[in-house]
């Protein structure tokens, strides 16, 4: 899992139900005693959420707030009869709300007690209560110690067999949902839970539809997540466990690559793309992933796997086959070699290994040369004068035309924007006070001591980041390569960050330079890498 060297999981911190931070001036529980229940403002001049010390049923002493979601505020409480941490939903309806709709809210979420209550799962968050306060149902519930997989999705993805894991957890707890007559109908990666001793917990039955039941939700439009809502639940036709599996898969890709694939700027687009686009294949998800990801996205139900099949392709990407060990070939003039091999014939397999040698030193020292590799493509970029080669879901960026000054680059980036190309072209006759050095090993050597340019990339640089700059060639030509590895500044989410710098100063005085921009530690740090590998070698400018 990429978490860019954060604690695996956040697991001092509960969590519950994906919600969102409350607003940060509520400073929750006291810092030395979370079981304290302090007056509004404690002595050490920080704020506590209102309503903290409230007594709920009898027994659920309020300590802070946790979050807040579409249909209340969750809170960290004590159980003071049993001496334990709870975490407590409490109703939040707009007051503004006629009292039909009202009535509606607070029944669905006693469902969601209920349908709950009813599981009896490892991956299902346990409800101990449902405690009426004034006519309003307020949950008791498990307190999860950790994070949502939405929040690890922010730093970085999942590994394969990470995510195949948390796939067959979200899986049983579906399997036992629709066992017990329940659609979960809102599995996304904030509903799921990443606890402590390895423990993933779906969460967040409130839009649950229960066979037999009157559907409270479908007041004129449906509810859920647009990009994770099956086609059929668009369409309007009745959803089954199938449309589940369906959020499942979307929750496997963005777990993989780090967005939906049906995310778009607003929830029209958003649910048109869920109708009609045909996702990028996953670039990180191989074998039976890939084929539980793409059989799950299948946009008619009756075409998807079902949970068996799904059950069998998870468990074999989870706990995928050792390597075959390497045999190795030993001979003492031919001891050891067949009997019917002969002289020539050892000859033979002596030059394929020296030409296998050579292969693989090729590959070596320039991973990417030769035919593009799989899943890439170029694009001959006329302003820049070049062409440019990245995988072929990457989105483009140009500059503004409105903008000021001359200004020639292009950039490329995946979707979840983790990782970015661009490609500069700063042009001798419109440098001005940008005055271009003698080489591009001088430039670099020159940007490697200021760094003031970076803000173009939008990254707050420290002063002094670690670089590696060495000179290189381009077509026999004198180059430089650099890699700056630095963690952002931003004060509230400091990030670890690498990039990789190519130059190159033409004959007619024009100076490229490539950066490629990605996470610094975690599983994109090596994708990241090898895109930079793949778009340095591929470089193509119009006139060296």
């Amino acid at each position: 899992m990429s978490n860019h060297g954060a604690a695996r999981y956040g697991a001092d911190e509960p969590t519950s139900f994906a919600l969102q931070p409350p607003n940060p001036q509520g400073a929750g529980p006291h810092p030395h005693n979370p079981y304290a229940v302090p007056a509004q403002n404690s002595g050490d001049g920080q704020p506590q959420d209102p309503g903290a010390g409230r007594l709920i049923g009898g027994r659920y002493r309020l300590l802070a707030k946790l979050g807040h979601g579409g249909m209340g505020t969750v809170w960290r409480a004590k159980d003071e009869t049993v001496d334990r941490e709870v975490a407590v939903k409490e109703p939040r309806i707009p007051d503004h709300l006629p009292d039909r709709e009202r009535a509606n809210a607070f029944e669905r979420m006693r469902r969601e007690a209920r349908a709950a209550a009813r599981l009896d799962h490892p991956a299902v968050v346990n409800v101990h209560d449902v405690a009426v306060v004034d006519g309003q149902p307020w949950i008791v519930m498990e307190l999860v110690q950790g994070r949502s997989l939405g929040a690890v999705l922010q730093e970085g993805t999942l590994d394969a067999r990470e995510a195949a894991r948390t796939g067959l957890a979200v899986l049983g707890a579906l399997e036992a949902a629709h066992a017990a007559g329940i659609l979960h109908r809102d599995v996304k990666p904030d509903n799921i839970l990443l606890g402590r001793h390895d423990r993933i917990v779906l969460t967040d039955f409130g839009i649950a539809q229960i066979e037999g039941e009157t559907n409270l939700t479908d007041t004129g439009g449906f509810v859920g997540s647009p990009e994770y809502i099956a086609p059929e639940r668009v369409l309007g036709q009745r959803p089954g466990p199938a449309s589940d599996l369906w959020s499942l898969g979307v929750v496997l890709y963005a777990a993989t690559e780090g967005v939906s694939p049906f995310r778009r700027s607003n929830t029209p687009a958003t649910l048109q793309s869920v109708l009609n686009a045909t996702p990028a294949p996953p670039a990180a998800a191989r074998g039976p992933l890939a084929e539980v990801v793409n059989g799950l996205l299948h946009k008619d139900p009756a075409h998807r796997p079902d949970a068996a099949r799904v059950r069998t392709l998870l468990e074999a990407a989870a706990n995928p086959p050792a390597p075959a060990p390497t045999q190795v070939v030993r001979s003492a003039e031919g001891k050891g070699i067949s009997p019917g091999l002969g002289r020539k014939a050892w000859l033979g397999l002596g030059a394929a290994a020296v030409a296998v040698a050579v292969t693989a030193y090729v590959l070596i020292a320039r991973p990417f040369a030769g035919p593009l590799p799989e899943g890439w493509t170029t694009h001959h970029e006329k302003d820049v004068a070049a062409t440019l080669a990245v995988p072929k879901d990457y989105q483009r960026e140009v500059p503004d035309p409105k903008s000021t000054g001359k200004k020639h680059w292009v950039a490329y980036s995946d979707w979840s924007g983790s990782i970015t190309v661009r490609l500069d072209l700063v042009k001798k006759s419109e440098a001005g006070s940008r005055d271009i050095k003698d080489s591009a090993a001088a430039q670099m050597y020159h940007d490697n001591g200021s760094f003031q340019e970076y803000g173009d990339y939008g990254l707050d640089m420290p002063e002094s980041p670690k670089t590696q700059p060495k000179e290189s060639t381009y077509h026999d030509r004198k180059a430089a390569e650099n890699t700056v590895v630095f963690t952002t500044t931003d004060r509230n989410a400091p990030l670890p960050r690498e990039m990789r710098f190519f130059y190159y100063k033409s004959s007619a005085g024009d100076l490229y330079k490539l950066t490629v921009g990605y996470p610094g530690k975690g599983d994109f740090t090596e994708r990241g890498r090898e895109v930079a590998r793949g778009a340095i070698a591929n470089l193509d400018i119009d006139r060296l």
